[in-house]
């Protein structure tokens, strides 16, 4: 485990490389889904887990930034809740793991959330 720190350290670049490769050769048709292997399917957890790391980090900063610009939009629009839940709902909804399925096509990845009309709270 520590060597991977060390490498994280040292060659992001190398890493990010890595889980690329990674993502291209595991991914594969839907045709095949239903036939995969338990080592194809071992690796697409394998490789969904490396690519949530990054996506999990930028998709968390998201939502707050959205957190506290809605809140700010709420404050400056004198309790205006739907002015911010205009910025709350497609920052801070979405998927924030990347699933195997969101590898192999079988269910889309969505980073930005729906809108305030088509959200149910």
């Amino acid at each position: 485990m520590t060597t991977i720190l060390r490498l994280m350290r040292r060659k992001p670049a190398i890493l990010i490389g890595v889980v690329l490769a990674l993502l291209v050769l595991v991914t594969e048709n839907r045709a095949y889904a239903a036939e995969r292997s338990t080592a194809a399917n071992t690796g697409l957890q394998a490789v969904s887990w490396l690519a949530t790391i990054p996506y999990g980090a930028v998709k968390v900063a998201l939502a707050l930034t959205g957190g506290i610009v809605g809140g700010m939009t709420w404050a400056a629009t004198g309790g205006n809740t739907t002015t911010a839940k205009a910025i709350w709902t497609p920052t801070m909804t979405g998927d924030y793991i990347v699933e195997p399925q969101n590898l192999t096509g079988e269910k889309p990845l969505h980073f930005i959330g729906g809108s305030p009309s088509k959200s149910k709270a």
